[in-house]
């Protein structure tokens, strides 16, 4: 009998991508609030976070645009920094990047499986009452990669909120909170001055803090925190001042000045109101830094930084005539910001040669988002967003009734674009917009390295005191 042979079974499973699977599946786990886990799986690894000094951001909108522009920033003065934002838009590894360079993927594999060890060691020991979730990994994941890779600085953007995330555990020389809007209002509170005062959790003592414009509510709320914890604040309009705004083909220029510094004629690559008032925001928070470790603030070294700076989606142009832009609005104000940018940008568009693509996820105001973009076109696809969170095309349809003439329904995001763009008039524009998860999905490759973008679902804030947290850490 002829010899027959063996056959060659599945093909080895990619480590990286079986790591990935495993980690997102903690989705189940849900965001549970709070230092303790954290706390004890950086205690397990040697405190990495205590390695170098860091700049804590958070905020409604905004903070990983200015993350992005302090990094950069910080970078151009010699740093080595670590930069550690979320959601990702079209790779996990874009969370964790020493010098904008994404962790390698070995490095993912070997961080979570020493993390999966860690954990059930500190489970046995009764240390901690559960496994870690999602957001805690990925954050002990990042900074304990910052200080492997020896960082001079971290660069460090909250999940949610800031009193009890779990970055809240960090050598934080400066805080700082970009905006306050009415958002994740399970989590975080039903009123501005709730939300602000959640997000203002992360002054400490012996930091200084950066604010922007606030609402007077959410003013008070954070004025408040930071006086109880003794940080002086730099509020953007007082001390921090946006001025000399020109607008360019490929970006804009302003000067940024504050109490004891300036830059005149920053060239910034990216578009819209908001990138110019959180880049004066990144200067100041820089300068703010670089007084605390000792170092000179060079304006030259900031104009460099800032004139290479790139962060995606956020009003990025990535086609032309006709334009595309991508953004990740998902709030009422920061569609009117979006929407006014535009304005801003192609003044004299007839709304009848533009397409606005749109698909969001539950829990968002949709008609209050679909008004500030209304004016900008007379034409929408609605189209679904991969998440077992995202509105259905039905609702969004039903919602944008009476505010477009043309409203279309496509079956997936990328047959949304292709009318999109099909239906857009040569001076026109398209913007794509609503959700990063709708804006990561159209980024990503096809059969790419990501098996989800999904995130995790919220649950109730614990009423621990933070100061507690803090000091077990």
């Amino acid at each position: 009998m002829p010899r027959r042979d063996a056959s060659p079974g599945p093909p080895p499973a990619d480590p990286y991508r079986a790591t990935l699977e495993s980690l997102f599946a903690r989705r189940r786990f849900g965001i549970r609030p709070g230092l303790e886990v954290i706390s004890a799986l950086l205690a397990g690894l040697g405190h990495p976070e205590r390695a170098y000094p860091s700049v804590h951001f958070t905020g409604s909108k905004g903070k990983g645009s200015t993350a992005a522009l302090t990094e950069a920033i910080l970078r151009a003065h010699g740093f080595r920094t670590g930069l550690f934002t979320s959601p990702h838009l079209a790779s996990y590894r874009d969370r964790i990047q020493v010098d904008r360079v994404p962790i390698p993927r070995d490095e993912v594999v070997d961080g979570v499986a020493r993390l999966d060890a860690l954990a059930e060691r500190l489970r046995r020991e009764g240390t901690i009452d559960r496994a870690p979730t999602f957001f805690e990994v990925t954050t002990a994941l990042g900074l304990d990669w910052f200080a492997r890779s020896k960082v001079d600085a971290g660069v460090i953007e909250v999940g949610m909120g800031g009193r009890v995330d779990s970055t809240n555990v960090l050598d934080s020389r400066v805080g700082v909170i970009t905006t306050i809007e009415l958002e994740h209002t399970e989590l975080l509170g039903p009123t501005h001055e709730a939300i602000a005062t959640e997000k203002s959790g992360i002054f400490h003592a012996g930091m200084t803090g950066v604010i922007g414009s606030l609402p007077a509510s959410a003013l008070a709320a954070v004025e408040a925190v930071a006086g109880r914890a003794g940080v002086p604040l730099w509020h953007r309009g007082r001390e921090v001042q946006l001025g000399g705004r020109a607008l360019s083909a490929t970006g804009q220029s302003f000067d940024v000045s504050w109490p004891g510094g300036h830059v005149e004629d920053v060239r910034l690559p990216l578009f819209g109101t908001f990138q110019a008032e959180n880049a004066a925001l990144a200067l100041a928070a820089s300068a703010r830094f670089l007084t605390s470790v000792g170092r000179p603030f060079s304006a030259d070294s900031a104009r460099r930084g800032l004139g290479t700076v790139h962060w995606a989606a956020r009003l990025e142009r990535v086609a032309r005539r006709p334009d595309l832009f991508y953004d990740v609005a998902h709030t009422p104000e920061s569609a009117r910001s979006v929407a006014m940018s535009l304005f801003e940008i192609a003044p004299m568009t007839d709304p009848a040669e533009n397409v606005v693509v749109f698909g969001c996820l539950k829990g968002k105001q949709v008609e209050p988002i679909l008004d500030a973009f209304a004016p900008l076109a007379q034409t929408l696809v609605v189209v679904p967003v991969r998440s077992d969170r995202a509105v259905p095309t039905s609702e969004l349809r039903a919602a944008a009734a009476g505010r477009f003439r043309r409203i279309v329904v496509a079956p997936t995001s990328a047959d949304g674009v292709r009318i999109a763009r099909a239906s857009t008039g040569a001076d026109g524009f398209t913007l794509v917009v609503g959700s990063d998860y709708l804006v990561g999905e159209l980024m990503r490759p096809s059969g790419g390295e990501e098996p989800d973008l999904s995130d995790p679902g919220v649950g109730p804030m614990p009423e621990v005191a933070a100061t507690s947290d803090r000091t077990a850490a």
